[in-house]
């Protein structure tokens, strides 16, 4: 790559990186939580905010477009139909900040220290997300972008992506492309980066156990009728055999038996448990027997407890025996895991626990498929040449445990490989109080996303 045009790039970096983080506090100001209805109308100006933001950056066509739920922001440049196409993908909504008390500064009150920025959607995804946007200006107001390049941004992810199907299905020219590039994921240092090649599948669930028609004095009637709190607990426990396996009947029909040579590949990434234990303060791990920390949070499915509440939660005593009980329940997935059959037999044995002074209601919320990204494509060899030219050092690819269920999508509708070159840190605290993004990841996300561009270009005109 011409010198000249690298200078280019980290001269303009240089010269306007602190108003781009200034323009980043300033989108991490609007509450967009896409969960909470209290919130719809700072959705709808985030999606209006960033209209105007692709616009000043040099996109065209730039649109919000309308759905059943929140808008669709789109932009695009096209130099020639010829060249290929990188179609960008990100969200911006956000999770709730809830619990707030254990925030250390108000979430959507960004604050910088320590080198990072703390603020809610930090990282997830606003953070990345807007990285690609800046990417994208240095590359249009240098004049060295050498491909066309689309922007789709939706404000639904967090809560299940409702509307995206329907939208992509519907605009298929409009969004094809050559490339599915997305910044919603980490890598595992600044010495050593990583690109993820993998993604759980999600299925998400509500539970309920009724179980005397109204709540009951636990004096008069305590030891006499099915407790639904007790009960779900009870039900909760034995989801898991003693050596950590999930005990619904047929849920690893379907798991894909990773190969030893990719289990070794994992073994070598850098990796402390020591530092892993004292970062969050634990004195041990848990998990499936035979498996790695790594390999429980990215090659082998899970279920996980999101919230249970029932009866009295108040301040000061109350001697209740509660009518009701509820849990949120998650299943990560893993490749030919499909998250409808899992919630089909998750629903089917969970009824079956529940004994008969009791009823039980299970009700689906939303899922996802795993999705695996092949390492011999050009996109991936793009991306690493990419981490390479500004990290000094070739990436790792590795399995992610998080879930990004669109991928999946997007590979089926657009037929096109996805590369989720993300920029973050495990550390950095998403979905939880206190969500940060470094500085340091930020730039680095702008300085080598341009490479990606070019790299891909050059490789998509050898192939």
């Amino acid at each position: 790559m011409e010198n000249q045009q690298t200078n280019l790039w980290k001269a303009y970096l240089d010269k306007h990186k602190d108003r781009m983080l200034e323009e980043l506090t300033d989108i991490l100001k609007i509450p967009s939580v896409s969960a909470d209805p209290a919130y719809a109308n700072e959705v709808f100006s985030m999606a209006k905010d960033l209209e105007n933001r692709l616009t000043k950056v040099g996109l065209e066509k730039v649109c919000a477009y309308d759905t059943a739920g929140f808008p669709m922001v789109y932009g695009q440049k096209i130099i020639d139909p010829n060249l290929p196409t990188i179609l960008v993908y990100g969200h911006y909504d956000v999770q709730p900040a809830d619990p707030l008390e254990l925030w250390t500064s108000p979430p959507f009150e960004p604050v910088t220290r320590d080198e990072k920025i703390y603020a809610r959607g930090a990282c997830d995804d606003k953070g990345q997300m807007y990285l690609q946007v800046k990417a994208i200006e240095v590359l249009i107001q240098t004049e060295t972008l050498p491909c066309n390049v689309k922007v789709l941004i939706e404000g639904e992810e967090e809560v299940g992506s409702a509307n995206l199907e329907d939208f992509v299905r519907a605009n298929t020219s409009l969004l094809s492309c050559d490339v599915i590039l997305i910044s919603d994921t980490a890598m595992l240092s600044k010495e050593q980066p990583s690109i993820t090649t993998g993604l759980r599948g999600l299925s998400y669930v509500e539970v309920e156990v009724t179980g005397p028609n109204r709540d009951l004095h636990s004096g008069v009637y305590g030891g006499a009728v099915a407790n639904p709190i007790n009960v779900l607990s009870q039900m909760i426990a034995s989801l898991h055999d003693e050596e950590g396996r999930i005990t619904v009947d047929g849920f690893y029909d379907d798991v894909e038996d990773v190969s030893a040579q990719e289990r070794d590949l994992m073994a070598s990434a850098p990796f402390s448990l020591e530092d892993y234990k004292d970062h969050l303060e634990i004195q041990a791990v848990q998990g499936e027997k035979g498996f790695s920390t790594l390999e429980r949070t990215s090659i082998r499915p899970t279920l996980d407890v999101n919230g249970i509440w029932g009866g009295y939660i108040g301040e000061g005593a109350k001697t209740v025996l509660p009518s009701k009980a509820y849990a949120k329940i998650s299943m990560r997935l893993v490749p030919y895991q499909n998250s409808e059959k899992i919630t089909e037999l998750f629903t089917k044995h969970f009824q079956l626990l529940a004994p008969n002074s009791v009823k039980v209601k299970v009700t689906p919320h939303h899922g996802g498929e795993p999705a695996v990204t092949p390492v011999n494509s050009i996109a991936y060899q793009a991306a690493s040449q990419a981490m390479e030219a500004t990290f000094g050092v070739t990436p790792i690819p590795l399995r992610s445990g998080g879930s990004i269920p669109i991928v999946s999508m997007f590979e089926e509708v657009l037929g096109a490989n996805t590369v989720l070159l993300g920029f973050g840190f495990d550390s950095d605290a998403i979905h939880s109080p206190n969500e940060h993004f470094g500085l340091w990841n930020f730039y680095k996300g702008i300085e080598t996303v341009p490479y990606f561009y070019h790299y891909f270009t050059q490789l998509k005109k050898q192939a």
